[in-house]
């Protein structure tokens, strides 16, 4: 049930991703034309590319929420961090593109001959940080509600566009008042901001990949939840490893070796209930008991 609920909420903000990103590529395009701005008809073209993103998202969740197989018997979910890295690099070639521009239009001299836009494109220009701004915390918001990496790489695509028209804004600014170079310059600082986007979200979705364990803080915690529970002594061995957006965790407690192993069982359920309980991201939790 929470599975379905996840994709639901996934896909329910990648259609709202698709909508608003076509209705504001077209306005910045007919701004851009309007205004004489080639860095705002620029900016249209790298929203209409979010919708691409979105929808290596919506291929990730998708298949990450299928079923477990005979052939994937712990499920899909580590197919949500393919995306996730698929996001990564189309991110860290739009911010490199974004940055190679900026760098030659200074060399070139290109930016010298530039034409002054009009107020249109500077308005296009907040409106499209305003409103990529909001669709970053929008979609991060659920990001961290559901613990998908592909909706939060997604998030921060949304906001290099936002960045990428504060570029166009101070370029189109600069140009208005006589400083053409404010454009080119404003490129290359967006461009590292993008492209560290993209490395956090590259090693993350490695991370992720590679059975990376839980913090210690949650270790901890994990840790308080067992010991916890009525009839254990004591826990021999914690381990943990993230699966996709999932969490596994094999744990050994030690119980009364006079136990019937009726009760051992019984204990180690309680464990087991209450850590996935306790936990939403635990996917598996598994118990081995030892006698005390």
């Amino acid at each position: 049930m929470e599975k379905n609920s996840n994709e639901a909420i996934a896909m329910k903000v990648s259609f709202v991703s698709i909508i608003v990103n076509v209705v504001l590529s077209v306005f910045k395009f007919i701004a851009g034309v309007i205004a004489h701005s080639s860095a705002m008809v620029s900016d249209a073209v790298h929203s209409a590319s979010d919708v691409f993103s979105t929808f290596v998202v919506i291929i990730g969740v998708k298949i990450s929420s299928k079923e477990a197989d005979e052939n994937h018997q712990y499920g899909h979910e580590r197919l949500e961090s393919v995306a996730s890295i698929i996001l990564a690099m189309v991110l860290c070639a739009t911010g490199l593109g974004i940055g190679g521009s900026g760098i030659r239009s200074i060399t070139t001299g290109q930016y010298k001959h530039s034409v002054i836009p009009g107020i249109l494109a500077l308005v296009a220009a907040v409106v499209s940080i305003a409103v990529k701004e909001a669709m970053y915390w929008y979609t991060r918001m659920y990001a961290k509600k559901i613990d998908s990496t592909a909706l939060m790489a997604d998030a921060w695509h949304h906001r290099s566009d936002a960045l990428s028209s504060i570029g166009s804004l101070i370029g189109i600014a600069g140009s208005i008042m006589g400083y053409r170079m404010c454009d080119s310059v404003a490129s290359i600082v967006i461009c590292v901001f993008i492209v560290k986007a993209a490395v956090d979200i590259f090693k993350d979705a490695i991370s992720r990949m590679t059975d990376e364990s839980c913090s210690k803080e949650v270790e901890n915690r994990m840790a308080d939840v067992i010991l916890g529970r009525e009839g254990v002594k004591r826990i021999d061995s914690l381990k943990t490893r993230k699966f996709g957006a999932k969490i596994y965790i094999d744990v050994e407690i030690s119980v009364d070796g006079e136990l019937k192993l009726i009760e051992a069982h019984a204990i180690a359920e309680n464990v087991h209930d209450e850590i996935e309980k306790e936990f939403p991201g635990v996917k598996h939790c598994m118990v081995h008991v030892n006698p005390y």
